[in-house]
């Protein structure tokens, strides 16, 4: 067993890992550690930024619902705002269709009031005319006085009527 080369190489290889075993050991315990570290620091990072990014997007899905109430309220204004215009330009154009149609009736009226005066008119023309040529063809001198006599006391009564 002494005497063998497997022995004393095994030997050898247990002192050598008994020596140097300890130190080794610990560096690779330590290299271990140290990359344990290193992926806890990464870990913890990653978690930070995990945090940081949802509370980035919970800011961004607020403001996003902010914006959209305020987009909301605008439409809304600008829909009373609409309303309210449409509403005074519809009171507008009946006060312009009533002012107009007040003076179509005026201009209707005086309209009828000119075409009766001058169908009066034409009337008391042609009644003169014929009174003349009748007072001239059929009437002496004596009956055209009474019949003046007479038309001058009714003429209030006709400028009357």
């Amino acid at each position: 067993m002494f005497s063998s080369p497997e022995f004393w190489v095994l030997a050898a290889f247990v002192i050598f890992f008994a020596l140097l075993g300890k130190k080794l050991f610990g560096l690779i315990g330590g290299a271990l550690d140290d990359r344990a570290g290193k992926i806890r620091g990464q870990l913890d990072e990653a978690e930070k930024l995990k945090r940081d990014a949802e509370a980035a997007l919970a800011e961004y899905r607020r403001k996003q619902r902010d914006g959209l109430k305020e987009a909301e309220a605008i439409l809304a204004l600008g829909r009373a705002a609409a309303q309210t215009l449409e509403a005074e330009q519809k009171a507008q154009i009946e006060q312009r269709l009533k002012r107009r149609e007040a003076q179509a009736v005026d201009k209707i009226a005086q309209a009828e009031a000119q075409a009766i005066a001058e169908v009066r008119n034409a009337a008391v023309d042609l009644a003169l005319a014929a009174t003349r040529r009748v007072l001239t063809e059929k009437v002496d001198a004596i009956m055209a006085a009474g019949l003046v006599d007479a038309s001058i006391k009714e003429l209030p009564r006709h400028l009357r009527a």
